[in-house]
């Protein structure tokens, strides 16, 4: 697990059918210290982060392909949780 800053969403007019109904969104990794850590990824979220929200990523890719319910998902990261202030 890790934290991060969503910066964005994406969207795409064709996805992988393990992808429909999941919102994609563009999360920045954060350091420790708040600093960026590489270049910002694409996960699938539930919860409804909005812009701006720090959030609890994974890169389990078992458990994000089961939530999915496939094991062919090209998915690799989920956000788990929302970070309070």
């Amino acid at each position: 697990m890790q934290i991060g800053r969503v910066v964005g969403h994406a969207t795409a007019t064709v996805k992988h059918a393990t992808l429909k109904g999941w919102r994609l969104l563009i999360v920045q990794m954060l350091l420790a210290d708040g600093k960026e850590d590489g270049e910002p990824l694409l996960a699938i979220d539930h919860l409804g982060a909005g812009v701006g929200a720090l959030v609890i990523v994974t890169n389990d890719g078992a458990a994000v392909r089961d939530l999915v319910g496939a094991k062919n998902s090209p998915i690799r990261w989920l956000v788990m949780g929302l970070q309070d202030q």
